[in-house]
C-alpha cells in the first residue's frame, strides 16, 4: 500500500477539483490540542451524529488517559503504581503494553516513562530542570520497569519515582477510535485529526485527500504534500511546545536516555495503516535521527516517512523518494 504514494503525487494534480456541499466539519479543543473531524454522508444528519460520537469519544479517551487530570486512571497509575499493581481499564492496559512494544522495537527511543523527567519541564513558563534535577530523576526512566498484566488488567512500576505519559501514542489511538466510529455510523469518507495525528477514511469522493507537512519554522508553508486514502499520518515536531534560552530550543520531545530535548531533527512524519502506529513511530524517529530512523522505516513494508533534519534538509523513506532523472 505505502509504495504507491510517490506515484500519486504526480497523479492527484490531474484529477478534477470538485466542491461538495454536504461535508460536515467540526473542531474542538480536547486532549490539550485541536481536534477536527470532517465527514460526508448522503444524509447530513448521519454525518452530524457520527461527528458527535467522535467528539464524545475524544473526551472519554482524554478522561481516561490524561496525565493532567488528577482523576484519570493514568494519573492514578502515576500516583500508586510504584507501591503495587493498579487496576486499570483493559484498553489502558493494552495501550501501555503497545507503548512497551514500541520501546522494544526502537531500542528505548520511545519510552513513556520519559515523563519521570519530563514533568520537570514547564514550557509555557520557560522553566527547565537543572542538571542535578535531571540526573536525580533519570534512573526512573526505564520502560523495562513498567509491568503490565493484561489478564488482570493492572499496571505496576518497578522503580520509585517513575511516571508515564502517553502523549506520544494516545492521540493516535484516539484518532483510530474516531475513524472506527465514523465507519460504524456508515460514513465512508472522512478525516479525524488530533494535533499532529490524522486518520483518513476512504477518499475525498473521487480524489485522494492531500495532507501537507508543514515547514518547521513557518506554519503557512509546507515542505511536502502527500495524497492519501485509507491511511494515517503523524508528525512530531519541535515547534509545538517549546521555548528558547541562550540560543537553545527546549522542546517537549525528550531523549529518554538523556532527559533532554532530542537534537538533530526538526520534524518527523510517518504514514501508515493506523494512527497509533504512526504516532508512536513519528516520536521514535524524532529521537532516533535520520539514519537510524529511516533504517527502521525502510525495513518495514507498511510505513513511509519524511524527516526534516536540523539543517533544513529533507529526507524521504524509499517509498516516497522523488524519482531521479535518468
Amino acid at each position: 500500500m505505502m509504495r504507491r504514494f510517490a506515484a500519486w503525487v504526480t497523479l492527484f494534480a490531474l484529477l478534477p477539483c470538485t466542491v461538495y456541499a454536504d461535508w460536515q466539519h467540526r473542531e474542538a479543543a480536547v486532549m490539550g490540542t485541536r481536534i477536527a473531524v470532517e465527514a460526508w454522508h448522503d444524509d447530513a444528519a448521519v454525518a452530524g451524529a457520527a461527528i458527535d460520537a467522535v467528539m464524545a469519544e475524544m473526551h472519554r479517551v482524554d478522561a481516561l488517559m490524561s496525565h493532567y487530570k488528577p482523576e484519570s486512571q493514568l494519573s492514578r497509575v502515576n500516583r500508586e503504581a510504584a507501591a503495587g499493581p493498579v487496576p486499570v481499564a483493559p484498553e489502558l492496559a493494552a495501550l501501555i503494553a503497545r507503548a512497551l512494544e514500541f520501546s522494544e522495537l526502537t531500542g528505548g527511543a520511545f519510552d513513556i516513562s520519559y515523563a519521570s523527567v519530563g514533568y520537570l519541564y514547564e514550557y509555557r513558563e520557560h522553566r527547565r530542570p537543572t542538571e542535578a534535577e535531571i540526573e536525580a530523576a533519570l534512573p526512573a526512566v526505564d520502560w523495562r520497569s513498567i509491568e503490565v498484566d493484561r489478564q488482570a488488567s493492572t499496571v505496576r512500576f518497578l522503580r520509585p519515582g517513575m511516571r508515564i505519559d502517553l502523549g506520544g501514542i494516545a492521540k493516535g489511538y484516539a484518532v483510530d477510535r474516531g475513524i472506527a466510529i465514523l465507519r460504524a455510523h456508515g460514513v465512508a469518507h472522512g478525516t479525524v485529526t488530533a494535533g499532529g495525528d490524522s486518520g483518513i477514511l476512504g477518499d475525498r469522493r473521487g480524489r485522494p485527500w492531500v495532507v501537507g507537512i508543514r515547514h518547521p519554522d513557518d506554519p503557512d508553508r509546507v515542505i511536502a504534500r502527500i495524497p492519501l486514502e485509507d491511511a494515517a499520518i503523524s508528525t512530531s515536531g519541535d515547534y509545538e511546545r517549546y521555548f528558547e534560552e541562550g540560543g537553545v530550543r527546549y522542546h517537549h520531545i525528550l531523549n529518554p536516555r538523556t532527559g533532554r530535548s532530542a537534537a538533530g531533527v526538526r520534524s518527523a512524519t510517518v504514514i501508515g495503516p493506523d494512527a497509533t502506529l504512526t504516532d508512536g513511530l513519528s516520536t521514535s524517529l524524532f529521537v532516533l535521527g535520520v539514519e537510524r530512523g529511516l533504517a527502521l522505516v525502510n525495513a518495514r513494508e507498511d510505513v513511509d516517512a519524511v524527516i526534516v533534519r536540523d539543517d533544513g534538509r529533507v529526507f524521504y523513506s524509499k517509498g516516497l523518494e522523488p524519482p531521479r532523472d535518468e
